[in-house]
């Protein structure tokens, strides 16, 4: 095969999006993204459901051509080297694809297949695969004797199967008890650590993208509206908040909180003010002798720090939680509003019909899908 990748240096970003836009109709699910992904990165799509991350994946994995726009995987053009583009990646669905009554061995072989490998690439890549997802001592019992980390540990071995450079997990961790799903965590950072595969996970769990990657990008209605790391994401809020629970609070206290210059914003709340400062943990003590010289009765302290949830509610004004609400009610009530040009809940209501038309096909053509995404075209 000709090699015609546009980038092919050795710090060639795994994926980059110029202006990629996917409308259904007059629904925008998703909207102008630019984005680039480093090579050997663990990134994250973070976002509500209805957000457009499924909807962004398909496109990248070839299965949704985009309307506007134009992406590359590995260099290769989603649309004009659809082949290429399979070829590079893997990616593993929400929803689950093995065969129960198959061992795990027999599930890869059979997946192989799928993907065009020879009898000696099979017998040479699955005791290598199921190595890699801890799962050689359980390779010949059947899949319906798996605990559920262990079905998705085999579900991301099938994706490496033809040992991808690109590998995309929708909802990793979905289904999974909290342990469960804290040890899928580390196992997908030692995948990435130890093999190098650039991996894009979407997820709406906060925590699992804070934990996971190296940066994140936030999506709402179809849009990128924020990319940093985690850390750096929750840095831009400025600090932490130490929230003072006061009786009667007097106005000489807010008078000399503007005079600190440790104090990067304060609010007068319900029950008494909350005040934005670096390292808040060495700052309580200030505030609270701060309080007690103005006469003011402390009632609680309480210091918190950053949290993804706090930076996509100061971005979009909503919680992750009141997003996906939301969107069920936009669903039940069906699209009678516009908003910036777009009719209903465009992120929502978007990636509904790209359900709409991924599910038809997904029932019936799951397999397919994955034997095209990452074999042979």
């Amino acid at each position: 095969m000709t090699d015609s990748r546009t980038n092919t240096g050795a710090d060639a970003n795994a994926i980059a999006l110029d202006g990629l836009t996917k409308r259904f109709g007059e629904t925008v699910a998703v909207d102008d993204l630019s984005l680039a992904v480093e090579s050997g990165e663990l990134f994250g799509l973070l976002g509500p459901n209805g957000a457009g991350k499924s909807t962004l994946i398909n496109m990248l994995a070839t299965l949704l051509d985009p309307t506007d726009g134009t992406a590359t995987v590995n260099g290769y053009d989603i649309t004009t080297e659809t082949g290429d583009v399979r070829d590079s990646l893997g990616i593993v669905f929400q929803e689950p694809a093995l065969d129960e009554e198959l061992t795990g061995a027999e599930n890869l072989a059979f997946h192989a297949r799928m993907y065009g490998k020879g009898k000696a690439e099979r017998e040479r890549r699955i005791p290598e695969v199921l190595d890699l997802v801890d799962l050689a001592d359980r390779a010949d019992e059947t899949v319906e004797s798996y605990s559920g980390g262990m079905q998705r540990r085999l579900e991301i071995g099938r994706g490496l199967m033809h040992e991808p450079e690109v590998l995309f997990l929708d909802e990793p961790t979905t289904g999974l008890d909290a342990r469960t799903r804290r040890d899928t965590w580390e196992y997908i950072q030692r995948l990435n650590e130890h093999s190098g595969v650039t991996i894009v996970i979407t997820t709406h769990h906060m925590n699992e993208a804070d934990f996971l990657c190296e940066r994140v990008a936030i999506m709402d209605q179809g849009e990128i509206v924020a990319v940093d790391s985690p850390k750096g994401l929750k840095d831009s809020l400025g600090g932490d908040t130490i929230v003072l629970g006061l009786e009667d609070p007097p106005t000489e206290l807010f008078d000399r909180l503007d005079d600190r210059p440790w104090v990067r914003e304060h609010t007068a709340t319900d029950a008494g003010v909350a005040v934005t400062t670096a390292r808040g943990d060495t700052r309580v003590p200030d505030l609270v002798r701060l309080a007690d010289e103005t006469g003011a009765t402390i009632t609680a302290v309480d210091l918190r720090t950053p949290s993804l949830e706090n930076v996509f509610l100061s971005i979009t004004g909503s919680t992750i939680t009141e997003r996906e609400a939301g969107s069920a009610d936009d669903g039940r009530a069906g699209d009678n509003g516009s908003e910036n040009g777009r009719t209903g809940d465009a992120g929502s209501s978007a990636e509904e019909a790209a359900d709409d038309g991924e599910q038809a096909t997904e029932a019936t053509e799951t397999t397919e899908a994955e034997a095209t995404v990452g074999g042979t075209s």
